[in-house]
């Protein structure tokens, strides 16, 4: 199962922006809704029984989308790489994608690419597409810019240290400027892409987009909690920051057993809300 899965923080969106998705790529599906109960949904100002997640899949890439209110905003700190196999793929989840929304860098060819593009769809989500095969379609792709410039690489060896089955696949370097202009690499078995730029961009990370790392048991979510809040700041209900401004959640797996039981979610998730680093053992009792 996947270790490590983007949470994308919408408005009210989440059940719309999955579905439009499942029509973009070929290979999607949407799973699992889970609605807002009383506690949830009075901390998150909702309406009771509105949807609160939606999980689903694109290519291989598992995803969960979370309504939790106007509070952020996505930025291109943290886009979706996407490798097309043909001109009449990449055209056409362009037209998709693109469709009001807003172009960053149009679809034309580059000196990296005879066909690439980047555009923001109409949810606001970041999409970075390139016609390339690789063998995972989709990944998460970071961007170290304007304070994170030249930083890459401290992030990259701490991301290693910290999940196994880890390793770069490839390294491109701006030899002027010593920056990453390109690097694919994986944590836990799950691909990602990291770059650098330069000058001005006036964004960087937040909580629009976090990474969900699924934890076993307690001394998995005691690991990830501890190694990744280390030099960052930790948060409430499994959520922290990275010294680098990355938003992760540290979820234990038993966490969608109790939520699933009708008789067992409001008490467990009422006990969550107090909670900075969860507790499995306590999220058990509560459920009781």
């Amino acid at each position: 199962m996947t270790k490590i899965s983007p949470c994308l923080w919408f408005d009210q969106q989440a059940e719309e922006a999955a579905r439009f998705y499942a029509t973009v790529f070929e290979k999607a599906k949407v799973g699992t809704i889970t609605r807002y109960g009383k506690s949830g949904a009075e901390v998150a100002g909702r309406k009771e029984g509105s949807v609160m997640t939606v999980s689903f899949q694109l290519e291989d890439l598992e995803l969960q989308g979370l309504n939790g209110g106007p509070l952020f905003r996505f930025t291109p700190a943290l886009s979706f790489f996407v490798s097309c196999s043909s001109a009449g793929e990449i055209d056409e989840k362009w037209r998709k994608l693109s469709a009001g929304g807003t172009v960053r860098m149009g679809l034309e060819k580059y000196p990296w690419a005879e066909r690439y593009g980047w555009t923001a769809d109409r949810f606001g989500v970041e999409w970075q597409l390139i016609l390339a095969p690789r063998p995972q379609k989709i990944v998460p792709a970071f961007l170290f810019v304007d304070s994170l410039f030249g930083k890459g690489e401290e992030a990259l060896r701490l991301y290693q240290s910290i999940f196994p089955g880890s390793e770069i696949e490839t390294m491109v370097r701006d030899e002027e400027t010593k920056s990453i202009m390109h690097c694919a690499f994986t944590l836990a078995g799950q691909g990602f892409v990291l770059m650098e730029g330069q000058g001005k961009h006036g964004h960087t990370f937040n909580e629009a987009t976090s990474l969900t790392v699924y934890c076993e048991d307690q001394r998995e979510v005691d690991h990830y909690w501890e190694e990744l809040s280390r030099g960052g700041s930790p948060g409430p209900c499994g959520w922290l920051k990275d010294p680098f401004g990355v938003s992760w959640q540290i979820v234990p797996r038993a966490l969608a057993r109790l939520m699933a039981d009708p008789a067992k979610a409001e008490k467990v998730m009422s006990a969550m809300l107090r909670m900075q680093k969860l507790d499995i053992a306590a999220l058990e009792r509560a459920g009781q």
